[in-house]
């Protein structure tokens, strides 16, 4: 599997590429040595960070595939709903997939997410508005939120009713 380490004003990504598709982008502790991408897609990708970095993208356009059950999969197919700048309450999150009950599951399927940033996880947070759990660490879920409302213009990322 192709991959390339990239680094980004949050640490370096760790992007990795299968048969034809991005299948984890992870932000990492510690630093490591930056490696060129060695495929068109993995450029792509690449640019496509540098750019959402630099506040000039909201969208990504890449063919995204990582492993993950049918459940986790919907999870994730939700989190690319989410706009940028905007964030949703893990309960706001189960309602919109029609399952009020299984908060928990779905806050698991989010961390399960690889494909950080490109699916958003880090739009998601607590409905008293706390930025609880991210893989990467709630640092960096922070980092990210205020990123995109300054990009936004709106200050602070708040809670999106």
């Amino acid at each position: 599997m192709p991959s390339a380490y990239h680094k980004t004003p949050i640490g370096f990504a760790r992007i990795t590429e299968e048969e034809g598709f991005i299948s984890s982008i992870y932000l990492l502790d510690g630093e490591f040595e930056e490696t060129a991408a060695e495929t068109p897609l993995l450029k792509k990708t690449v640019q496509q960070l540098d750019e959402y970095f630099e506040g000039q993208r909201k969208v990504f356009d890449l063919p995204l595939k990582q492993k993950g059950t049918d459940f986790q999969q919907q999870v994730w197919e939700q989190l690319s709903k989410i706009a940028y700048g905007k964030t949703i309450s893990y309960a706001q999150q189960s309602k919109f997939m029609n399952n009020p009950l299984g908060i928990r599951a779905i806050a698991s399927a989010n961390g399960k997410n690889h494909l950080i940033i490109v699916v958003p996880c880090h739009r998601v947070i607590g409905s008293d508005g706390s930025l609880t759990g991210f893989g990467c660490g709630v640092w960096r879920k922070k980092w990210l939120l205020d990123h995109e409302a300054q990009v936004m213009g709106v200050g602070q990322a708040t809670l999106a009713l």
